[in-house]
C-alpha cells in the first residue's frame, strides 16, 4: 500500500498529516528531504502532525517527547518506544510513502 503527494505541497519543516491505508503518517520536508512516521505519539495519543520540527527532531506537543524523523527512535522521554518509519520515494515532484519493506 502507498499513497503519493507532491513535494510543491509540502513546507518546509511543517509537518503534514496523509492517510495510508487505516494508518496515520507525518510527513515532514527538510529543505529536498522527506520522511515520515506513525502520526501518532508512542507515549500518548497525541497527533505529531500538530508538534514542532528543529534539526531532524518532531516535538510531541502533548507532553514534549523528541524522535528522531531519520528513524523514529526516541531522542527524549517521557516516549520510550520508537514510532514506525515507512519508506519515502521521490521521482521529482513526486513523493510516494509506502509501508516498510514493500
Amino acid at each position: 500500500m502507498s499513497t503519493q503527494i507532491k513535494l510543491s505541497e509540502l513546507s518546509n519543516r511543517k509537518p503534514r498529516k496523509i492517510s495510508l491505508g487505516e494508518n496515520e503518517v507525518c510527513v515532514v520536508r527538510i529543505e529536498d528531504d522527506v520522511y515520515a512516521v506513525a502520526d501518532t505519539c508512542s507515549h500518548s495519543d497525541a497527533s505529531l502532525s500538530e508538534g514542532d520540527v528543529s534539526d531532524f527532531k518532531i516535538e510531541c506537543w502533548l507532553h514534549g517527547a523528541e524522535f528522531d524523523l531519520r528513524t523514529g527512535e526516541v531522542v527524549t522521554p517521557p516516549a520510550t518506544q520508537p514510532l514506525k518509519k515507512y519508506e519515502v520515494l521521490r521521482d521529482g515532484d513526486t513523493i510516494t510513502i509506502m509501508e516498510p519493506g514493500r
